[in-house]
C-alpha cells in the first residue's frame, strides 16, 4: 500500500519528467488564438487548417523550438476535436 510519502514522491518524480514548461504556461493564450483553425465551420474538403495554426504559433511565439510548437498544436487539436 502507498503511503502518503511514497505518494508524494511519485508525484514529485512526475513532475520532473514534464517537458515543455513554456507550452503549459501559454497553453490558455495559444490555443484561443488558434481556435478558428479547428472550427468545423473553417473546415476545408473536411480537413482543419492545422497547417495554418503552425504559422501562427511560430510566427507569435518565436522562442517555441519546432517540438514545443508541435506539441502545442496537437494538444489544441485534440481539444477541438469534438466540436
Amino acid at each position: 500500500m502507498n503511503s502518503p510519502a511514497s505518494a508524494q514522491s511519485m508525484q514529485d518524480e512526475s513532475a520532473e519528467q514534464r517537458r515543455y514548461h513554456r507550452v503549459r504556461e501559454i497553453f490558455d493564450e495559444a490555443s484561443l488564438l488558434i481556435a478558428p483553425f479547428f472550427a468545423r465551420e473553417s473546415r476545408w474538403a473536411n480537413s482543419t487548417l492545422d497547417h495554418l495554426a503552425y504559422r501562427v504559433v511560430r510566427d507569435r511565439y518565436p522562442e517555441l523550438t519546432a517540438a514545443e510548437v508541435h506539441v502545442l498544436v496537437v494538444a489544441c487539436a485534440r481539444v477541438y476535436a469534438d466540436d
